[in-house]
């Protein structure tokens, strides 16, 4: 499905991109090597540069304290940064801008010519980023930061976004805990919390001004999250309860209860109240139109966000028209193999949503049923641990943990996400399954959603990172780019098929032909939306119709599509690119293509856009025609 939210949300989770390679001649510089191993030599200007990306990585950390959470390097130097939250004011957005523009400037300084092509491809990549970053500076909407998150977000607060969304979560999950100083940390950032909601009400009512704001079928939902989350007994908060189980179990002293219980009563609970009542009354006259079309300049907005979410210059015509073709190819695949057990009668999508409908093919929807299906699900990444030797030679460990999303969040979260590994090794990649009902999940295509989550997909790239992150330059793990981090695990679905984990499991092959169809099915459905005026309804039954998955289930897919325009198209144009990019590597070298080989190089090249992937090609071909 996706990976989202990491360390605070989506945007952060695609801060936690992927880095470059294992042996470097320069620390920071080893990217694709190919099968040769070969590193370029440092070229006279790679110092001096590897010094400046270290500058910028210490710059958009200060920005971004949690993501220095995240990533485990909120200590040492940095260890400021564990009691503080992301400044949202306009004071903030002034900050982001001012960085995007310091790079770019700091950039055109640098002599590319004079740069190793390990270094001349970091350059590119930071460049394109800081580049979309500045582009998006016209829209009082966009935000600079979104040409390093890799995805535009329209409104401060959804249904899968804003401070409560993802405070709470974050700081249950990543905040350490292990002495008396962290817990003082935990407690300024409750207070942070409650400064962060006070800026994001002051941005929901300023934006209302202005005709911004969600679709009010997306009020009504996080309006909701919001007086639920506000509803429980601050004693029974997570915001509390996680603070006073962590220091009770390492035997911290403190009055850690009474503390955290007088912060969210005095502090988070009032500041929730006036964004509560602020949210309501911008959200009053919203309309049920999904698409940013209706935004002031919104045709411009949707095509910066394509750019961000496809890193490529494609159309919303041409995506659309993608989307429709490859839809009709995996439908016709999906047929056969339907055929083949006796399923003839009616379209396709058709006897899809009758397999959905077939109480076998689900667990129970009660905590047993979660139970079994997590299980199964471990199960799998197992199976899928088999095959690694046949995928990557790189031996990545990827310690994997599979959660249930959190219940306070889980209807308006995603279907399912991935949290990257720590850096410094103090935490798993997380991933997490939506089951608010079991019967969001049909069996069939459990298997696909673990190789896109887990391995060879989102954990098996943050594993790299996060297991040669002594080697690796730290700007590499701020920068996402949507389309290849998507496009991966999409890529990593297809790896297990094509290595035989459905030769015996026709149904399981049929859920991954699903999956695949149903990201050609976004590319229409998010185009169609954003650029060509369709509903909700109108979105919702095309990917009913088309893909026979259930309409709750596609009813939460275009809500997500709604408020993160451009990003679901990533996925199947990423996809698209790396299989072409394959092919091209697979016919110039003939007998010497070795598919673990490609594969690294993919990974090793840190994560790259689109445009920048040929090049990243380009040297795993020649690498391997030198041995």
């Amino acid at each position: 499905m996706s990976h989202q939210p990491q360390n605070f949300s989506r945007r952060d989770l695609l801060l936690s991109a992927l880095s470059a390679t294992a042996v470097s001649v320069l620390p920071g510089f080893a990217l694709a090597q190919g099968q040769a191993g070969n590193v370029a030599p440092a070229a006279p200007g790679d110092a001096t540069f590897a010094k400046l990306l270290d500058t910028f990585a210490d710059e958009i950390l200060r920005l971004s304290p949690t993501t220095a959470t995240s990533l485990g390097l909120d200590k040492g130097a940095r260890a400021d940064l564990k009691s503080k939250l992301e400044n949202i004011s306009r004071s903030g957005d002034a900050a982001w801008a001012s960085q995007v523009k310091s790079i770019l400037k700091r950039l055109d300084a640098v002599d590319r010519v004079k740069l190793s092509p390990d270094a001349q491809l970091r350059y590119d990549t930071v460049r394109y980023a800081a580049s979309e970053g500045v582009q998006g500076l016209r829209f009082s909407y966009g935000g600079a930061a979104s040409g390093f998150n890799g995805y535009a977000s329209p409104y401060p607060v959804t249904q899968q976004d804003g401070a409560i969304i993802r405070v709470p979560e974050f700081l249950h999950s990543q905040h350490q805990i292990a002495n008396a100083a962290d817990a003082e940390a935990y407690l300024d950032r409750l207070n942070g919390l409650a400064r962060m909601l006070e800026q994001e009400t002051t941005r929901i009512s300023n934006q209302a001004g202005r005709g911004i704001m969600p679709p009010d079928f997306i009020a009504r939902t996080a309006l909701g999250q919001l007086k639920e989350f506000r509803a429980t007994p601050v004693g029974q908060q997570k915001l509390v309860q996680s603070l006073v189980d962590r220091t009770q179990k390492l035997g911290i002293d403190g009055d850690w209860a009474a503390r955290a219980a007088k912060l969210v009563e005095r502090q988070v609970y009032p500041a929730l109240d006036r964004q509560i009542k602020a949210f309501a009354a911008a959200t009053a006259k919203a309309t049920d139109v999904p698409g940013v079309h209706r935004l002031p300049d919104g045709e411009a907005y949707y095509e910066w966000a394509l750019r961000l979410g496809t890193s490529t210059r494609l159309s919303a015509k041409e995506i659309h028209a993608i989307g429709m073709e490859q839809n009709l190819m995996l439908q016709a695949r999906i047929d056969t193999i339907l055929k083949a057990q006796g399923i003839t009668q009616g379209t396709v999508g058709a006897r899809l949503l009758a397999l959905t409908k077939d109480p076998k093919r689900f667990y129970a929807d009660n905590d047993k049923g979660r139970e079994e299906l997590i299980a199964f699900c471990n199960e799998r990444v197992e199976a899928i641990r088999d095959l690694m030797p046949k995928i990557s030679r790189m031996n990545l460990k990827v310690p994997l943990e599979i959660k249930r999303v959190p219940t306070d969040i889980e209807a308006g979260a995603p279907l399912g996400y991935m949290n990257f590994a720590s850096l410094d090794g103090t935490r798993p990649a997380i991933y997490y399954i939506n089951l608010k009902s079991t019967t969001l999940w049909p069996k069939q295509e459990l298997t696909t959603l673990t190789a896109h989550e887990g391995l060879p997909g989102h954990a098996f790239q943050g594993a790299y990172l996060a297991e040669h992150h002594d080697r690796l330059p730290l700007i590499s793990s701020l920068i996402g780019f949507n389309a290849f981090i998507e496009g991966w695990a999409l890529y990593a679905e297809q790896l297990v098929d094509e290595l035989g984990l459905y030769a015996k499991d026709p149904f399981s092959q049929i859920g991954y032909l699903q999956a695949q169809q149903f990201r050609a099915c976004r590319l229409v459905v998010d185009t169609g939306i954003h650029a060509m005026k369709w509903s909700r309804e109108q979105a919702i039954r095309f990917l009913v119709e088309n893909t026979g998955r259930g309409e709750q289930a596609m009813t939460s897919e275009i809500d997500r599509y709604s408020v993160s325009p451009g990003q679901a198209c990533g996925y199947k144009v990423g996809h698209n690119e790396i299989v072409r990019q394959r092919e091209r590597a697979r016919a110039a070298l003939g007998s010497r293509f070795d598919l673990p080989g490609f594969n690294d190089a993919l990974v090793q090249s840190c994560g790259v856009p689109l445009t920048v992937l040929p090049t990243v090609i380009d040297r795993y071909i020649a690498a391997a025609q030198r041995t």
